[in-house]
């Protein structure tokens, strides 16, 4: 995963994506113009997830809605690594659905812990600013041994819920991925910390290639983020509702 020698934990910014183009264009990778597709996906998420959200409450099942958003928005993202130059029309698709995969796991959490998923956003949206502030003013260096650290803890995370999820199928639970222990609770909390450092080597990467990389690749950047602050608010929302547990 490494890209002019740099590295990063998040799988939409991998070498793969990032190879030099045949075709020359004087229009460059900026600032305003992720941060306008970021908003733009962002707006598609909430649509659908607002749409799930009302769905549930008005007395319908969303499982098959939570179900097929999530296989949808894997499918998207395979589809994207595979063939980058597919983003600009896949990225749509992707946060729609990952906007009903929301939608429902939120509805369900809102039941049993009211106003359970505003917390996690809000939380999420602090944690963005706390990141980002912290890279700006350089108070976490994100260096080479930083971005191993962060890239091996991802994967080891993602392995566990992985094989979780295979022993899942066969009606195995692993309680301190699934459950409501402290254990459960730790594993949840380090999860959360990977995710919220994610963005930092996210921050970096995006900040050594604007102005360099090709317009086109804005659309993978915005990809990037989605991946990580969907991440982050999935983990924040489930350590809170174990938290809620507790009380």
């Amino acid at each position: 995963m490494s890209v002019f020698g740099l590295r990063t934990s998040n799988p939409a910014f991998t070498s793969y994506f990032w190879k030099r183009s045949h075709h020359y264009t004087k229009k460059r990778m900026s600032i305003a113009g992720i941060v306008l597709k970021c908003m733009l996906m962002l707006l598609l998420v909430c649509a659908t997830a607002f749409y799930t959200w009302h769905l549930y409450f008005s007395g319908v099942s969303v499982k098959w809605y939570t179900s097929i958003g999530a296989l949808v928005a894997v499918f998207c993202s395979v589809f994207i690594s595979y063939k980058h130059s597919s983003a600009k029309y896949m990225l749509p698709i992707y946060a729609l659905a990952k906007g009903f995969f929301l939608g429902g796991i939120s509805a369900y959490a809102h039941k049993r812990f009211p106003n359970l998923p505003f917390q996690a956003i809000g939380t999420t949206l602090v944690t963005f600013f706390v990141m980002l502030f912290l890279y700006r003013f350089r108070l976490i260096r994100v260096t080479r041994e930083f971005k191993a650290i962060i890239i091996t803890a991802s994967m080891s995370i993602f392995m566990l819920y992985f094989i979780g999820w295979v022993f899942w199928l066969f009606d195995i639970t692993i309680p301190f991925l699934w459950g409501n222990s402290w254990y459960a609770i730790t594993f949840n909390i380090v999860t959360a910390i990977v995710a919220s450092l994610s963005l930092l080597l996210d921050f970096d990467y995006i900040h050594r290639h604007v102005g360099r990389a090709p317009k086109s690749r804005e659309w993978l950047a915005t990809w990037g983020f989605l991946i990580t602050l969907i991440w982050l608010y999935v983990e924040v929302l489930r350590l809170l509702r174990k938290l809620a547990y507790w009380r």
